[in-house]
């Protein structure tokens, strides 16, 4: 035992330890863990790493792994996990596989140095497969989708075998308005990939456990776009928060010196009703153009000439909108808009289809809502799916049972002063099974 009972409840709650051991529930935690060579020792001297000085780094992540192999979730997903380290790596790989677990580590690209690890035990989870998705042209990020079986018999039935989708990733920080654009992109193509694997391998649609450090709050596109997704963030629905409640936790201080809720533990449910994901990644493009806009305070009539400026009538030319795309920083850059994409923003706007936006057309456009600017709502279908023979369709997802973060102060909005973990906490979720009907998609 690494812990006694009284030190456990530093995890947040006794509820979650008895909910993290219940063997009717599975659980996971996400955790940036801070990786040495990012971590600086002192704030006058920003050359001054962690990294430099082994006893440091060492003891630090002792401590980390001593939390996580106390907390035993059947997940876990970090992140800012030193890959670069062969020590350090052996270290994790070493205390987490003598616990029972089965490690998958993945690199960012061009020798960043740091990356992710994955780990599920092999007494909750056999692993059928393993993708990892390198994204090269959006900040050298990365993410791992693991496919999973639940081998534990309450999620495992006559004629029902509990399978799910793990994704960690973490995504870039938003440095300028321009990164804005690649974070959208980046969770968009995540979830392109997961599309597809579910249909390359001719899957039913699969319960899918979102984890990792977002780098953007509640108030974000990335957030509203995963909502209208169907998307749930398990802490805020464990804690019955709404999308509007922002200030209620905070899990990351950055390096700016703020305090922002930005880990989560994202869940869908294969019974979801849920957008097309191309209408709500086009939605969500949308969104921002109109934000943008709104943030330069232009009225309909200022954003209308700012729009037609290269025309000599008074009409927006496809020409001038790719212009005004550029000068709002959505395009000319390697994070922008491709062409295909911002034809695809331009046709949701030329209704017509004749080539040109009055300013009628353009007003219409520029008002019409989109998910941004209304509550997510998106209601699940009560239907039962019947297969050929006529029965039901077994079909198994997760319900969200407990959550907390730790250190405790952080679900209160404020930031430990001796706290020196990580400069994140971490979130762990407790699921547990539930039978539901089928999807339905939304175009």
């Amino acid at each position: 035992m690494l812990m006694t009972k009284a030190k456990f409840a530093r995890l947040g709650s006794y509820a979650i330890a008895s909910s993290i051991g219940d063997p009717n529930s599975i659980s996971c935690t996400t955790f940036n863990i801070l990786a040495p060579i990012y971590k600086r020792l002192n704030k006058e001297d920003q050359d001054s790493r962690e990294s430099d000085i082994r006893p440091y780094w060492r003891k630090r992540n002792n401590r980390i792994l001593d939390w996580l192999l106390c907390e035993r979730s059947s997940i876990i997903c970090l992140q800012e996990f030193w890959v670069g380290n062969e020590e350090l790596v052996n270290m994790y790989e070493r205390r987490l596989g003598n616990a029972g677990y089965l490690n998958f580590k993945l690199a960012r690209t061009n020798n960043r140095g740091d990356g992710l690890l994955t780990s599920v035990h092999k007494d909750h989870f056999r692993v059928l497969n393993h993708r990892e998705l390198l994204f090269n042209d959006i900040g050298d990020r990365v993410a791992q989708l693991l496919h999973v079986e639940c081998v534990t018999p309450h999620c495992r039935g006559e004629n029902v075998h509990q399978e799910l989708l793990i994704v960690n990733t973490h995504m870039l920080f938003p440095h300028d308005s321009s990164f804005c654009l690649a974070r959208l992109n980046q969770v968009y193509k995540t979830l392109q990939y997961v599309e597809s694997y579910q249909e390359e391998q001719k899957l039913n649609p699969l319960p899918i456990i979102l984890c990792g450090d977002w780098n953007g709050s509640k108030r974000g596109h990335v957030y509203k776009f995963l909502r209208s997704q169907g998307f749930v963030s398990a802490y805020d629905t464990a804690h019955q928060y709404t999308d509007a409640e922002e200030q209620k936790w905070v899990s990351h201080l950055n390096h700016r010196g703020n305090i922002c809720g930005v880990d989560f533990i994202w869940l869908l449910n294969p019974n979801k009703s849920r957008k097309l994901l191309k209408t709500s990644w086009s939605e969500a493009v949308f969104s921002m153009f109109k934000y943008l806009l709104r943030r330069a305070s232009l009225t309909d009539e200022d954003a209308f000439a700012f729009l037609k400026a290269d025309s000599e009538g008074d009409y927006i030319t496809f020409s001038g909108f790719c212009e005004a795309l550029r000068q709002l920083n959505l395009t000319g850059h390697s994070r922008g808009l491709s062409l295909d994409e911002t034809r695809d923003l331009w046709m949701q706007a030329d209704i017509d289809g004749n080539g040109f936006l009055d300013y009628k057309e353009f007003k219409q456009w520029i008002r019409s809502p989109t998910w941004s600017e209304q509550e997510i709502n998106i209601e699940e279908d009560d239907e039962e799916e019947e297969g050929e023979d006529g029965k039901e369709q077994q079909m198994v997802g997760f319900n969200v049972k407990d959550a907390v973060l730790s250190p405790t102060e952080v679900e209160k909005g404020k930031w430990p002063k001796n706290y020196s973990l990580s400069d994140h906490a971490r979130l762990t979720v407790v699921f547990s099974p539930v039978r539901m009907p089928s999807p339905m998609l939304i175009s």
